[in-house]
């Protein structure tokens, strides 16, 4: 079973970008759930929101606890929030940022123990560029899908089709698409 905890504020599409996933993973023939966790927050309270995959049935209800990703889609959240707390060792780290592990403070000393695979990607910046606006869950599921190769990026662009109206969700595609791009050559260029 591969389990997805995404982090996020209000109003970043949190909830959706997990549900999103599921549905992908649903398009290749597979088991998966998606769910939030919040109470009655706010526009721009910090949110949690899961996903699992897996190839047979999948019996647990509970939060993520010891995600295999973890996708942050805002940074500010960082040193905020232990968004690290129960990831395990070799781990996938997406995160919404233009800038690198090292600059948002990461220590690498502390991520090279764990062997995190940190992605960093200016999600919110290609959303404003295909969308029109500032909301970083469908690029940053892109890069996601990317790096993780644990859904395919056809699957992940039909659930974005069956989503979203066909004018709005072109414009995913295209953010998604590019993601993946950006997230394919940091694969490459960091040897993982």
């Amino acid at each position: 079973m591969f389990q997805i905890r995404i982090h996020g504020r209000g109003g970043q599409g949190v909830v959706s970008g997990a549900e999103l996933l599921a549905v992908a993973a649903f398009f290749e023939g597979r088991y998966a759930q998606a769910f939030p966790s919040f109470g009655s927050e706010r526009m721009g309270a910090p949110v949690m929101a899961f996903c699992r995959i897996d190839d047979k049935e999948i019996r647990l209800r509970e939060p993520v606890l010891d995600p295999d990703a973890l996708i942050i889609q805002d940074p500010t959240l960082l040193h905020q929030v232990d968004l690290f707390n129960g990831v395990k060792a070799r781990s996938y780290v997406l995160i919404n940022s233009a800038r690198g592990a090292a600059e948002l403070g990461l220590s690498s000393a502390e991520m090279a123990v764990k062997h995190f695979s940190i992605v960093t990607v200016s999600a919110t910046e290609l959303a404003r560029k295909h969308v029109g606006r500032a909301v970083p869950n469908v690029p940053l599921l892109g890069a996601f899908a990317a790096v993780t190769r644990v859904i395919g990026l056809p699957s992940l662009v039909r659930a974005i089709n069956e989503k979203f109206p066909a004018a709005v969700a072109e414009k995913n595609v295209a953010a998604v698409n590019e993601a993946f791009a950006i997230a394919s050559k940091v694969k490459e260029t960091a040897g993982a």
